[in-house]
């Protein structure tokens, strides 16, 4: 049984590997009483149990675990079914593990037969704890925390350590422990490690020489709670009150790469912090909103004597098909064939990042951010495009140019008139306008900004299109225009968008500027589109004024020579009318 022991103490523990590997056990020639039954148990040791999980010793299932069932067929073990649907039907546990399902209940359970699984769990329990054989006990998955991305300015532990006394806490009175400044950095060894004055200290206890702990947190340590910190600046305690005005986080908003760690860190340093009342809150954040990732392409060259040798994009000259993809690649320099991987986060191990200072000189700041919000919704992942950058580019000019096209006439223009001064053409782009402004507040409360600059884009184009001429109405309802375009564009682009606001003379400043509001007059249509039935049948449509009353709408049904044919079956008897969706012509 020792050797065993310690055969698996050589095999990982991992989730993964513990999937994976061979299921391999020993049996220690004892049983175990089932306190329910009364049956006897043989009891093994295995490689996949580990004895962090509970107590270390498990009640294998391996009609219902397919772990349990490979180790229970390899061995020749019992497999029994003590769940089943709650229909009835049938399940072949002896073939493959049966997991439990929704609509499942108990089975060959004796007394406890036919519960569904919340029912047979807090029957059971009750009925282990009346006896006085057992108690309920929650068992948490959350492992020990490996201490390991540390840096020399992370948080000192506050421990010092004495011949004496042993370990001995530093004090409240002398917290926090500050690091030396005067360090040296000597390749892997710790600064703080090698400076014997800021080690050397005195033993809280009994005042003896002692040591300090120079081993410090990692920073997943210091992002754990650094949003609540923000909330107690200058604090001397770890946290006051104001952490309780201003938590919790409305949205947190990070990368998806941090969801299975720093995330999870994050809400287990909040509950901890709940616990300990530092803070009231129950979760740290409200809303979470995690981005995708940055993808670029990415390629490498292998050579025996520097291995796998990844190259800059801007390295490699890349020949692609009729629909973008790469086809082929060699490097620039020497022509030399280079392997491709295809779309892939970007990373430095890679060397497929993009320098955002570089395209900043070459594009601008404003284009750089367009195109981000531009090109996925946030939560999805972004494939990076040079060439799309340069589209992005192209629109802020055109925006630029048709400011200034009609620069003198806009600033110089009215607050936009009223609906009934406008021509038909003004009166659809006033409506577009709104409807668009509609839209656009509906995706930024969603967080879709990428639909959000493509409403933008869209008005644009209709904007760029229009013809003002020199009537001062058409003139006015452009400025309207372009003052809600900017205004939405400008948390996306602020540095043109301010600049472009002042071009047109608008009253302040972009910065203090109100949110543009929908204009509800404006949404409302000249004509209406009713639907026409007859005895309750859809037999047509007819067009209207928007203000037709009931008398016209009649008139305007029974000229259409189609509905017309339907109604002359009989008299009619009533017409009846849902004021903007229909009329049904009762015969």
């Amino acid at each position: 049984v020792a050797a065993f022991i310690a055969e698996c103490g050589s095999g990982g523990i991992s989730e993964v590997e513990l999937e994976s590997m061979e299921k391999k056990g020993m049996p220690l020639g004892v049983q175990a009483l089932n306190p329910l039954s009364g049956e006897k148990i043989p009891v093994w040791v295995a490689n996949f149990v580990l004895m962090g999980y509970g107590t270390g010793a498990i009640m294998a299932v391996p009609g219902h675990d397919e772990r349990d069932h490979s180790f229970a067929t390899r061995y020749g073990l019992p497999i029994r079914q003590v769940i089943g649907p709650a229909d009835g039907g049938a399940v072949d546990v002896q073939a493959a593990a049966w997991p439990a399902k929704e609509d499942t209940v108990t089975v060959n359970s004796g007394d406890f037969s036919g519960l569904d699984f919340a029912g047979a769990f807090a029957r059971i329990a009750d009925f282990v704890e009346q006896q006085g054989i057992g108690e309920r006990k929650v068992n948490y998955r959350l492992r020990d925390w490996g201490v390991s991305r540390q840096r020399y300015w992370g948080c000192p532990i506050p421990v010092v350590y004495c011949d004496t006394c042993g370990t001995v806490p530093v004090p409240d009175e002398d917290l926090p422990v500050l690091l030396p400044e005067d360090v040296t950095f000597m390749g892997l060894q710790s600064p703080i490690k090698a400076d014997a004055k800021w080690r050397s200290t005195r033993c809280p206890s009994c005042g003896n020489a002692a040591k300090r702990e120079t081993d410090t947190f990692d920073t997943f340590v210091e992002s754990s709670w650094y949003y609540a910190r923000y909330c107690s600046p200058g604090a001397q305690a770890m946290l006051d009150q104001r952490a309780d005005y201003w938590l919790p986080v409305d949205h947190y908003i990070g990368g998806i790469e941090h969801a299975v760690l720093h995330l999870l860190y994050f809400r287990f340093w909040h509950k901890l912090m709940r616990d300990t009342g530092l803070v009231t809150s129950a979760e740290p954040a409200i809303n979470l909103l995690c981005q995708g990732m940055v993808l670029a392409e990415a390629y490498y060259q292998d050579s025996d004597e520097h291995g796998r040798l990844w190259l800059r994009p801007d390295e490699v000259a890349i020949e692609r098909d009729d629909k973008g993809r790469s086809v082929g690649a060699v490097r620039q320099s020497d022509g030399s064939t280079v392997t491709a991987t295809g779309w892939t986060t970007m990373s430095k191990s890679r060397n497929n990042g993009v320098d955002p200072q570089s395209l900043i000189d070459r594009y601008g700041a404003d284009t750089v951010r367009l195109f981000t919000m531009f090109a996925s919704p946030p939560e999805q992942a972004l494939e990076w495009n040079d060439e799309a950058v340069a589209g992005a580019q192209r629109f802020l000019r055109r925006l630029w140019a048709l400011v200034h096209r009609y620069q003198g006439p806009l600033c110089a223009a009215a607050e936009a008139p009223a609906p009934v001064e406008l021509d038909d053409q003004t009166r659809t782009l006033r409506r577009q306008l709104h409807s668009t402004l509609e839209k656009i507040n509906r995706d930024m409360q969603r967080h879709q900004f990428n639909t959000v600059v493509a409403a933008c884009m869209e008005v644009f184009n209709t904007l760029d299109r229009f013809d003002p001429g020199h009537d001062a109405v058409r003139i006015a309802v452009l400025r309207e225009a372009l003052g809600i375009l900017i205004r939405v564009l400008a948390p996306i682009a602020p540095h043109i968008t301010h600049v472009l606001w002042q071009e047109l003379a608008m009253a302040g400043e972009l910065l203090n500027a109100p949110w543009p509001e929908v204009d509800n007059s404006a949404l409302a249509t000249a004509t209406l589109v009713l639907a026409v039935q007859v005895n309750g049948r859809l037999r047509g449509q007819i067009e209207v004024a928007a203000d037709a009353g009931e008398e016209q709408i009649r008139d305007t049904v029974l000229a259409d020579e189609k509905i017309a044919r339907h109604a002359s079956a009989g008299a009619i008897r009533k017409v009846i009318l849902v004021p903007g969706k229909l009329v049904n012509i009762v015969v």
